[in-house]
């Protein structure tokens, strides 16, 4: 009796070890939550190789901004659902310490520029929750580039 209780353990051990696991890559749930919002809405954006998502509203003058310049920008953020969660008035940041996103779609426009952002939670705040933004979240930031300095 024995060997039949650790002849069936040793057989539900296998079992359980043998199911494919599913694994789910994060990039591409929220780049179809991404391209599904925009269809939704009727937006026409560009996408760069990072997976970020982006409508140029004004693009500014000829000065664009580097990772590395300090930039002054209007801001206003926001969940695909509609749910505000910041904004900001002439704020004023170095570029490399702020979300990949915004590192990699404000050099996009120049001084003047106005940008709309659609930030795979990779390049925000990835699994992190951070005051009203869940983990894994897809965001959504309109950006005005008043000026920068290198």
């Amino acid at each position: 009796m024995k060997n039949l209780i650790i002849s069936v353990f040793v057989i539900l051990l296998i079992g359980s070890s043998c199911k494919e696991k599913q694994v789910v890559n994060q990039d591409d749930v929220d780049k179809q939550l991404i391209i599904n919002y925009l269809e939704e809405n009727n937006i026409t954006a560009e996408s760069t190789a990072s997976g970020l998502f982006y409508v140029i509203r004004e693009s500014g003058n000829e000065r664009h901004p580097s990772v590395t310049s300090t930039i002054t920008v209007s801001y206003a953020g926001r969940l695909l659902n509609g749910q505000p969660f910041d904004q900001g008035s002439f704020y004023t940041n170095k570029l490399n310490l702020l979300i990949k996103g915004w590192q990699h779609g404000l050099p996009l426009i120049g001084e003047g520029g106005k940008i709309t952002l659609y930030v795979p939670s990779g390049l925000g705040y990835g699994s992190q929750s951070l005051d009203k933004i869940p983990a894994n979240s897809v965001l959504i930031f309109d950006i005005s580039l008043h000026y920068f300095s290198d």
